[in-house]
């Protein structure tokens, strides 16, 4: 289906978020509900006008089972536990918008229609950065004292996106190689631990992903110690400049007394005794939004002057933990395995892919989407990368190319497994749309297959046009 504002509602499913920070919120509180009115909206828009998929893929059908189960069986949770709607409906809010992300990336878009999509991603990203980041520096006491919560959860999407260019294309633009070093100056400048280990955990990910032979290996291994050497040279060389900076780098207690540390622990420790309290919260879980409390057992002086809160109902800073707490055994694990499932068969069929077949239609984009994935993985050792819409809708997105893309290949190997062995394939066509009528000739893909090896097909048609949303526009 055609439609020339598609560029525009792809734009506004995901730049309207970006600006959706922590200061912005505390001066009004309606302009976060617009912002999310209009995600939500563009969002629809773009779902009206998407191709849609004529083949089933099991893959697809699970992940999409395992999100459709998260949401709705949250529903059937607040219904049991009789939570307050209000809190429910707050933090139920970035499951929903990453479910309406999957949805958004989850079809069979043409090389065109995916790079716009990954244009957004990343415009999208760098905007909130620059807005979270400029607006602490702004208001706060100067960068040697900036607050390390202001860096946005989509922090290491955005490095993802970069290390793809980086370690796979094997090329160094100017500007990802400028944006990424900004990135590890945030780090630096910021003190953010846990996005550091998620950094070298991409790394270690994407020179893994990249070398499917030994000789692949050599060379990613070769890119990714270079960088990491010239990482460490600059932050040195930082640490000069900045003696404030490199002062809080360095730990004033040990992990043991630290109060962040002890108070997450406690926290989930009451999370995860609450939702073993009996049989019925253990199946379904306590529910999002339900309070939950610091567990005393675990402070090292019970009191309410030893955590920051004794009582909340937001989304807790563990994502596993607080998936297992809100939906219980039956609808608490769908999201992880969901994303650990398709992280997993999605990577190691890229593997298998880059050194068979490393022309493949769409496996660049498979890559990137695998990186971004992989970065909530990532995310989640400081916090909950779901506690914010933007990044829900993002994640989201990544997982929906993801599967789709994944959906995708793997049927164009079959087919070209299925030539070269002298079979005859199964009747195929286009991976959007309805199906053909059966009384048509069997015509292979032509989105798939080399264009040298199709056979005549007839009178030549019009080409469609490049702003179209056909899949071989």
């Amino acid at each position: 289906m055609r439609n020339k504002f598609a560029v525009v509602w792809i734009w506004l499913v995901l730049l309207p978020l970006a600006f959706d920070i922590k200061g912005v919120a505390t001066v009004d509180k309606i302009i976060p509900i617009l912002l999310t009115v209009t995600s939500m909206g563009a969002a629809c828009a773009v779902l009206l006008i998407a191709p849609r998929f004529a083949r089933r893929s099991r893959m697809r059908t699970l992940v999409t089972s395992l999100l459709l189960l998260t949401v709705f069986g949250s529903a059937a949770t607040h219904a049991l536990q009789g939570n307050d709607a209000g809190n429910y409906a707050r933090v139920i809010l970035p499951f929903l918008l990453m479910l309406l992300g999957y949805f958004v990336g989850c079809r069979p878009w043409d090389s065109q229609r995916l790079a716009q999509i990954e244009r957004a991603l990343a415009g999208a990203m760098i905007a909130s950065l620059v807005v979270s980041v400029g607006f602490d520096v702004a208001m706060g006491d100067g960068i040697g004292y900036a607050d390390a919560g202001s860096v946005p959860v989509t922090f290491l999407c955005l490095q993802a996106l970069l290390l793809h260019e980086l370690v796979f294309a094997k090329h160094f633009p100017k500007l990802t190689v400028a944006l990424f070093v900004a990135t590890i100056v945030i780090e630096w400048l910021f003190v953010t631990r846990s996005l550091f280990v998620g950094t070298l955990l991409l790394f270690v990910y994407a020179t893994w992903l990249a070398a499917p032979s030994i000789r692949h290996f050599f060379g990613a291994s070769l890119r990714a110690v270079t960088i990491v050497t010239l990482l460490g040279a600059m932050a040195a060389a930082s640490a000069s400049f900045f003696p404030a900076v490199a002062e809080r780098w360095l730990p004033e207690v040990s992990l043991a007394q630290d109060d962040a540390a002890i108070a997450r622990l406690a926290e989930m420790k009451a999370q995860v005794d609450q939702a073993t309290s009996s049989a019925l919260s253990t199946l379904v879980g306590m529910g999002y939004g339900h309070d939950y409390r610091y567990s005393p057992s675990t402070l090292r002086e019970p009191g309410e002057d030893n955590v920051p809160a004794i009582k909340n109902w937001t989304a807790g800073h563990d994502f596993w933990v607080y998936q297992f707490f809100a939906g219980g055994l039956l609808f608490g694990l769908a999201l992880p395995i969901a994303v650990l499932l398709a992280l997993w068969r999605a990577s190691m069929a890229y593997r298998a892919w880059r050194h068979s077949a490393p022309d493949a239609r769409h496996l660049p984009e498979l890559g990137r989407a695998l990186l971004m994935l992989a970065a909530l993985p990532a995310t989640s050792i400081g916090g909950n990368p779901l506690g914010n819409g933007f990044a829900a809708i993002v994640f989201g997105v990544a997982l929906g190319v993801a599967v789709a893309t994944y959906a995708r290949i793997s049927n164009a190997m079959q087919i070209r497994a299925a030539g070269a062995a002298g079979k005859q394939p199964q009747p195929a066509y286009p991976h959007y749309g309805v199906p053909p009528d059966p009384r048509a000739h069997d015509e292979p893909l032509t989105e798939l297959l080399p264009a040298a090896t199709l056979p005549a097909q007839g009178p030549a048609q019009k080409p469609p046009e490049r702003d179209s949303l056909a899949p071989n526009a």
